[in-house]
């Protein structure tokens, strides 16, 4: 089996590389810069150069696959139309074959208790562009294709990720770490590996599923804050933060941080057999770093 797929130099795409590449599944990764090359040919990837605003290249690459997996993401404005674009050549390149498109939990704003995938939609400003690029994706299910869309919660682990950016960094150098509010609010987990997993299984599911990549583990947003003001040597050291100090310090994403979420990958589980096996988020981010 051969796999195209973007983003595979990121945080999420090296972890998936090797689940990819255990298996024996022969990778491709779109790479922009030599570096980006030689992360994933370093993997056990080779390299497809180009962008994922290169619609022609991507289009091509689908076409040479048993399978795709959109993990990359455009920065900028214009994120939407490069992401919804990229999606449309990719699917066009793989036709009948997966393709297996990345969203995320936060789309969903708030939940009410534990939620699914099955949850009302009511996301920040950050990420509700996803929701029609999503919808256009599932669509062609109807047409014979097989899209997925994977949606991770907040991935942790290998001392990197956006718990890393904007809580643990700045809180070695500030000598505390963030928190927004009271931090009474929940965060929906997962271990970087454990996705890794679920993308990999993702290839064979059901056309027009939609899994939450979650590990079942909501801990508050002050437990995380805590475990990493532990892990770097001062238990406590908490700087709480308003809304607008949050904004201002990390900009949109604040609103995303704030959010009061619980989610069960329940569905995941049951259908494609996902087994998430790192879950002691909380002892992981306090280890010293």
């Amino acid at each position: 089996m051969k796999v195209f797929m973007t983003g595979g130099s990121g945080y999420v795409g090296r972890a998936t590389i090797e689940a990819l590449v255990r298996r024996g599944i022969e990778v491709a990764a779109l790479v922009r810069s030599d570096a980006a090359d030689r992360v994933v040919t370093g993997l056990g990837a080779s390299a497809v150069r180009g962008e994922l605003t290169d619609v022609a290249v991507l289009r091509e690459a689908a076409r040479g696959a048993d399978g795709v997996l959109h993990l990359g993401q455009h920065a900028g404005a214009d994120a939407a139309e490069v992401d919804r674009a990229a999606a449309e050549a990719m699917q066009d390149g793989a036709g009948a074959r997966p393709y297996v498109h990345t969203g995320g939990v936060w789309v969903y704003g708030d939940t009410a208790g534990v939620a699914d995938e099955d949850a009302p939609l009511n996301p920040p400003r950050l990420t509700a562009w996803r929701l029609a690029n999503e919808r256009r994706v599932l669509a062609r299910t109807a047409t014979g294709e097989r899209p997925v869309v994977v949606m991770p919660g907040l991935v942790y682990g290998r001392s990197a990720g956006l718990i890393e950016m904007f809580y643990a960094a700045p809180g070695r150098e500030a000598g505390a770490v963030p928190v927004v509010g009271d931090g009474s609010n929940h965060w929906s987990l997962v271990h970087v590996e454990d996705l890794a997993e679920l993308y990999v299984l993702a290839l064979a599911a059901p056309a027009g599923s939609v899994y939450a990549g979650v590990s079942d583990r909501n801990p508050t947003a002050l437990q995380v804050s805590e475990a990493l003001s532990r892990a770097m040597g001062r238990p406590g050291a908490i700087r709480r933060l308003t809304m607008d100090e949050a904004t201002k310090e990390m900009g949109p994403i604040a609103e995303a941080f704030a959010l009061d979420q619980r989610f069960t990958g329940a569905r995941a589980r049951g259908q494609l057999g996902w087994n998430p096996v790192r879950l002691d988020p909380l002892t992981e981010l306090a280890a010293a770093r």
